[in-house]
């Protein structure tokens, strides 16, 4: 399994996914969930994928060789040249359609399961900063003022920290401060997510990465982090009243 959650507020963007992989008990292996393209000045977006592994990369694949091609023929549409955030969606939508179609019944047959999601974060020139959540049919939906925050994998230990925190208004340091406790959470009840952890950040108007970084086990200011929101949460525990009094 997996967990990635990606964050829009008005300042940008801040994106974390784990890296483990778990296809049984005595099958466990580390693969990137996290892919950014960018080109400077003009765009930066994140690829985050959940779900069965040889349909996102799939998907990835076909992305990347329309890329290629594009520059021998400039007519390709790509997620870097398309007009719009939207149309980002939508082709990697439509790529997310052709893999199903071409695979799922095959995988399903097999016994495995062949649903896949993506996160795809990013910001155009011209444009705002834009988040959307890719099912496995291809259709998505994107993030709102409501609703800033997407998640996918094992989510459920991650979001209360996100509910409590993350609004429009929360600043890009807070947003990623926010998510690394997010994933903390979901480390220490989830044996199926697993270090190391890909963080990227897109400042607002940047149309570049402020942070591309992998996050390994011994990083000091992560477990500075998770140490730091540990003992904060028994000191509020201690702080309660008294139910039995």
């Amino acid at each position: 399994m997996t967990y990635c959650v990606a964050v829009r507020v008005d300042q940008g963007l801040v994106m974390l996914s784990d890296t483990r992989t778990n296809a049984g008990m005595d099958n466990i292996a580390r693969f990137r969930k996290t892919f950014t393209y960018v080109n400077p000045g003009e765009r930066a977006i994140a690829l985050m994928c959940s779900g069965n592994l040889s349909i996102t990369q799939g998907v990835k694949t076909m992305l990347g060789r329309a890329i290629k091609d594009s520059a021998l023929d400039p007519d390709v549409e790509t997620i870097l040249n398309c007009p719009t955030m939207h149309r980002v969606a939508e082709i990697v939508g439509d790529a997310m359609c052709s893999m199903q179609g071409q695979y799922r019944n095959t995988i399903e047959m097999q016994g495995s399961a062949a649903d896949a999601s993506i996160l795809i974060a990013g910001q155009r020139k011209g444009g705002k900063p834009r988040l959307y959540l890719v099912y496995s049919a291809g259709n998505f939906i994107e993030a709102t003022e409501d609703t800033p925050f997407f998640q996918i994998g094992e989510h459920k230990y991650g979001k209360p920290i996100l509910d409590r925190i993350i609004q429009r208004k929360t600043s890009l340091e807070d947003a990623a401060k926010a998510v690394l406790v997010s994933m903390d959470s979901t480390l220490r009840s989830n044996l199926s997510v697993g270090m190391p952890l890909d963080l990227a950040v897109i400042e607002r108007d940047a149309f570049d990465f402020r942070v591309r970084t992998r996050i390994e086990a011994d990083d000091r200011q992560f477990w500075k982090i998770s140490k730091g929101w540990s003992a904060a949460l028994r000191k509020g525990f201690q702080a309660l009243p008294n139910v039995l009094d």
